[in-house]
């Protein structure tokens, strides 16, 4: 189910728990900013989900209100991510998903990391 991003932050939802540790997760990745895991639900051979420990909503709360080394750190974090998994050779595809129209269904911000298989041209240049 989408989510309004404009709400305030919901310390229930399922990544703060992961964050918590009161969820599992498959960690990949872990910093003082950020926690990297394998999606539970994949949509490629490699899908991983990089969040930050902060609580954001979506990326525009993120970047309306995160510190600049949080943003730093963040961004530097996918691309460790991604060095780490080797997708820097092949390539990847970055995805954020933003409100109901984005269809962004958990009310933290997270950006999915795809890799493993081909992508397609999903919009016309």
């Amino acid at each position: 189910m989408p989510i309004d991003p404009k709400l305030p932050y919901d310390e229930n939802n399922i990544f703060a728990k992961i964050l918590r540790g009161e969820l599992p997760c498959q960690k990949v990745y872990e910093d003082e900013h950020a926690l990297a895991f394998n999606d539970i639900r994949p949509q490629a051979p490699v899908h991983v989900l990089v969040i930050p420990k902060g609580a954001y909503v979506s990326w525009d709360d993120f970047t309306a209100k995160a510190s600049d080394a949080e943003i730093a750190n963040f961004m530097r974090a996918v691309g460790n991510v991604t060095r780490q998994l080797e997708l820097d050779g092949p390539g990847y595809r970055l995805m954020v998903n933003m409100g109901g129209a984005g269809h962004q269904e958990v009310p933290h911000l997270h950006v999915h990391i795809f890799g493993g298989r081909q992508f397609f041209q999903m919009i016309a240049d």
